[in-house]
């Protein structure tokens, strides 16, 4: 199958969930006094269900798309997890705002707590060491983390790129080690010893705590990140047979610059040898994918039980998207589609459910949540509201999406428009694409002369942009 989106389906794959009622659902609204925030980790937007992926099954979060606004066109500012985090949490590009957004509902009588990961965080490090990785603590009134084995769950162990498969505890890929990025751990049991399940379980005992007063409660997934680790069961839903990966035209890295191609890839690492292990990278990520959206429907089944519907707007996202062999390359770190476009899902109680084309930013998180809240965002903040997005679905807040990777030599910038998708290293070497005809960005237009307007247009609009937010290069 082809790992893009499908409009179509994603439409069809949403109506099965209308009798939900999101009708009634508005009619009986409070004034929303909660929020209810749930980052997943490295989740590619094309991969949900009601993104248009027909083989991953996300029903808790596809029925909260169904409940919700779903934007098709979302983009995160960094290309991994610490600066995309950071963005999202400050509204900023660069920097820091004067108050993280937990710190500036708690200044207005909020309680604030983090379940899991939401700064940046060590995937496994921190996750195994039960530490605090990057989080910024006056964010929080609270702040709880998750701790699990990780790789060194007992079980069915793979490393992938390496061809190896044990049930041995010894010599597995761990932190900080080289071939962690490509193990997957399949075993024989519930879950519940997992760190999702445990921010589910600690989520939802929050929730019980502190239905009676306004509450931020930012709920942090580490799953799809590696180590793929689920329970046996959810790998079996994903048959290799019944797995294609991505097609790659001949030549495909041909037109893109040497600084596009950092990363790893099928070229410069031994998973460009093994067809079949590509396809169990898809099968470890399908399978988490799923085991993280079934503690998605445990945090919205206690809300709904709890009466805390009708007064919670909920976001749904993930920090950067995530490649699984497009173009041949793999992670994260990257300009290109899979690595920059997100989910992003947010509900609202007394709006209407809907899809929306308009182009937005995960900085745009923040000022949405103070305006649902009814508070002045601070003025120092990149991001804008998306309030009017969710009233009318057809408007737009802004032209373009900026995407920033911070290398040893500088800045790197990439700016996702309504038709053109620009990119540009420090090198200045560049990548154009017409996102209307070429949506997997197989073909290069920034050296073709037909193409030079709309290379200067490109470029003229993130200069702008960059000059106008003070961006360092």
């Amino acid at each position: 199958m082809q790992h893009t989106t499908s409009i179509l389906f994603c439409g069809l794959h949403l109506i099965a969930f209308a009798a939900a009622g999101p009708a009634a659902h508005a009619a009986e609204s409070e004034p929303i006094k909660n929020v209810l925030m749930i980052v997943s980790d490295d989740l590619k937007a094309s991969v949900l269900g009601c993104y248009g992926d027909p083989q991953c099954e996300t029903p808790n979060i596809d029925r909260l798309a169904a409940r919700g606004m779903l934007f098709r066109r979302a983009y995160c500012q960094g290309t991994w997890c610490l600066p995309s985090r950071k963005s999202f949490m400050y509204s900023k590009y660069q920097g820091a705002s004067q108050k993280t957004l937990g710190g500036f509902l708690q200044d207005h009588g909020y309680y604030s707590a983090r379940v899991g990961k939401i700064f940046h965080m060590r995937v496994p490090g921190d996750i195994i060491d039960g530490t605090n990785g990057e989080d910024v603590e006056a964010c929080w009134t609270e702040r709880f983390n998750s701790p699990g084995r990780e790789a060194h769950t007992p079980g069915d162990y793979a490393c992938l790129n390496q061809n190896i498969f044990t049930d041995a505890p010894e010599n597995r890929q761990s932190t900080r080690m080289p071939h962690r990025m490509f193990v997957t751990v399949q075993y024989d049991g519930s879950g519940d010893d997992q760190p999702d399940a445990k921010s589910a379980a600690k989520s939802i005992e929050l929730l019980r705590e502190h239905a009676d007063q306004p509450f931020f409660l930012a709920v942090g997934f580490v799953r799809p990140h590696y180590p793929m680790v689920a329970p046996r069961d959810y790998f079996n839903q994903y048959s290799l047979s019944s797995i294609e990966t991505p097609h790659v035209p001949e030549n495909d890295l041909d037109d893109i610059p040497a600084a596009g191609l950092r990363g790893t890839r099928n070229g410069n690492n031994t998973i460009g040898q093994y067809p079949e292990n590509q396809k169990r990278m898809w099968q470890g990520y399908y399978a988490t994918v799923t085991f993280m959206d079934r503690q998605v429907g445990r945090i919205l089944d206690e809300l709904d039980r709890l009466g805390l519907a009708n007064s919670t707007a909920i976001v749904f996202t993930s920090d950067h998207g995530y490649h699984l062999g497009e173009h041949t390359l793999w992670q994260k770190k990257n300009f290109h589609e899979e690595v920059t476009r997100v989910p992003l899902i947010v509900s609202v109680p007394g709006l209407a459910s809907g899809q929306t084309d308009a182009i937005v930013e995960l900085v745009d998180i923040y000022p949405t949540v103070a305006e649902l809240l009814g508070l002045a965002a601070p003025n120092d903040l990149d991001g804008v509201s998306l309030v009017s997005v969710l009233n009318d679905p057809t408007r737009s807040v802004r032209d373009s999406a900026l995407s920033l990777d911070r290398i040893k030599s500088g800045w790197e910038f990439a700016d996702r428009g309504d038709r053109w998708a620009y990119m540009r290293y420090v090198d200045g070497s560049e990548e154009l694409y017409d996102m209307d005809s070429d949506p997997n960005q197989y073909r290069n237009l920034a050296k073709l002369p037909g193409y030079a307007a709309h290379l200067e247009a490109s470029r003229r609009r993130m200069d702008e942009k960059i000059k106008r937010h003070e961006l360092k290069r």
